[in-house]
Parts: structure tokens; C-alpha cells; sequence
């Protein structure tokens, strides 16, 4: 024990034991500067200046760009920017798997590649029969009062109606009869109109062209997006007055006629109605 305390007193004794730091002039030996200092005091003072440039060297680096020059540290505007082109990637990227599926199906109209949909009607009348039959179709109050309100709306809305009805009227790309009509079972999803070499082609509704060149098998091809998933197609002809891109006008003249391409066998028009991908008989909504 007495060994112990003997230890510490001599450790407390050299940590307070003071010594003078002085800075003398080296010509003159003149005393400049004194200082009084211990162990202790030199220990707590080198403490206190790591810490404090620790501490600074912390916060330089932290909230200061200095740090970007450090490896391991990574750039915001980078970050930002590698962010932003992720995005733009897969915006591009759902864009192209969109135009890739619409090419598709456009090239499978083109080359007549479908499975023919065939509807049953009865089923569908029994259908709608049976849901009629389970509502109750007597007018309420406030069913009778609406329905009022927009008679009277709709019998000063001229422009309106009009315009709706409209919306879904065809009208026939040329004038004639029929040599070959619609036929699922001969994959001849189209009506071939006997028509006068060089007859002007209209536009069956308005709509904006996909598609317009020539190709080997039906020689000047145009064809038309109305919207809703429904095109029309127009083969068989001499030259086109339309572009890719336009946007046409029902009944506005887009090609002539003419007796080209390694499947024609004389004038005509070889006319195709397509929705969502699915053929349908033209006969059904013009009359030629």
C-alpha cells in the first residue's frame, strides 16, 4: 500500500511539476516570451486542439463540396442527373414496347396474319334479354326529372349533336359493286370494289394516315387511324396524295385507283376495317 501511494504522488508530482517555456532572442539572448506550463496542462491542451481540428475537419468536409474530391464521396448533381436519366430510360424504353406491339399489329393487317373472331349474336341477344329482365326498368321521380333536364339541354345543343352523330358514320372510299366480299374462311378480310382505273380514293371518316407506301403484293398502300383502336386500310392503288403523318378529313381524295401489285387482277379497291386488331366486314357499316 505505501508503495501505491508513494507511485501516485510521484505521477501527480511530475504531471504538476512546472516548467518555464521561454523564447529568447538568439543574437542578444534577450527574453521574449515566458510560459509556465505542466504535463497536465500540455496533455489538456493537445486535447483540446485535436478535437477542435477533428471537429473542423468534420464539418469542411461535410457541408462543404470539398468533399466530392474525397474517393468514396459521391456527387449530388451526379446523383441527380443519374436519377433523372433512370426515368428517361424507362419512359423511352415503355414508349418503344408500345410502338414495337402497334408495328405488330399493323404489320399483321397488312399481311392479313388474324384468327378469324367469329360472334355468336343469339347469345349475346339472350344475354341482354336476361339482364333486362332482372332490372327494373320503371322510371323513378328523380330519373323522370333529369331525363327532362337534358331534353331540354340537349334541344338548344345543336353543334353538339351534331357533332356526336357524326362521329360514327363511314362513308364509302369509292362507289361500285362488289367482285369479292368479306370472308373469314378465305382470310380475305376486305371488299374488293370494281371501280374505273384512276378513280379518286376518300377517306372513309376523319383520321390521321399510319401508313403510306408502296409494297410488292398490293402496290400503293394507305392506311388511316380513326381512333379507338379502328383503322382502315386501302390497297391496290396507282399513286397517293397523302404522307405519313397527315391528318385527313372524311371523304377528302388520299390516292387514285389503279390495277397494280402481284394480287390485283383488274381496277378496283381492296378496302379493310380493323378494330383493336380484329377485322370487320365493311359491308356491315357502308353502303358501296
Amino acid at each position: 500500500m505505501t508503495r501505491k501511494k508513494t507511485n501516485k504522488k510521484k505521477l501527480k508530482k511530475k504531471l504538476l511539476h512546472k516548467y518555464r517555456l521561454v523564447v529568447l532572442n538568439e543574437d542578444t539572448f534577450e527574453e521574449r516570451l515566458a510560459f509556465k506550463l505542466t504535463r497536465l496542462n500540455v496533455f489538456v491542451l493537445g486535447s483540446l486542439i485535436a478535437i477542435l481540428l477533428v471537429a473542423i475537419t468534420t464539418v469542411f468536409i461535410a457541408f462543404t463540396p470539398v468533399r466530392e474530391y474525397i474517393p468514396g464521396y459521391s456527387s449530388t448533381a451526379l446523383q441527380k442527373q443519374a436519377l433523372e436519366l433512370d426515368f428517361k430510360t424507362d419512359s423511352l424504353l415503355e414508349v418503344i414496347n408500345m410502338n414495337d406491339a402497334y408495328i405488330t399489329s399493323v404489320k399483321s393487317v397488312l399481311r392479313g396474319e388474324v384468327s378469324a373472331v367469329v360472334i355468336n349474336k343469339d347469345s349475346i341477344f339472350k344475354a341482354a334479354q336476361a339482364d333486362t329482365d332482372i332490372l327494373d326498368l320503371n322510371p323513378s321521380k328523380a330519373d323522370s326529372i333529369l331525363r327532362a333536364k337534358v331534353s331540354n339541354e340537349d334541344k338548344y345543343n345543336l353543334f353538339e349533336t351534331a357533332t356526336t352523330a357524326t362521329d360514327f358514320v363511314f362513308f364509302p372510299p369509292v362507289n361500285g359493286s362488289i367482285s369479292a366480299g368479306f370472308d373469314t374462311n378465305e382470310k380475305h378480310y376486305a371488299v374488293d370494289i370494281v371501280i374505273p382505273k384512276n378513280t379518286p380514293v376518300k377517306a372513309t371518316a376523319d383520321g390521321r394516315v399510319l401508313f403510306a407506301s408502296w409494297t410488292s403484293d398490293a402496290s400503293y398502300v394507305i392506311i388511316i387511324d380513326h381512333g379507338d383502336e379502328l383503322i382502315s386500310v386501302y390497297k391496290h392503288n396507282s399513286s397517293l396524295t397523302k404522307s405519313q403523318g397527315d391528318f385527313v378529313k372524311s371523304r377528302e381524295v388520299i390516292a387514285i385507283s389503279g390495277s397494280s401489285g402481284e394480287l390485283s387482277t383488274g381496277p378496283h379497291l381492296h378496302f379493310e376495317l380493323w378494330n383493336n386488331g380484329i377485322p370487320l366486314n365493311p359491308s356491315t357499316f357502308i353502303d358501296f
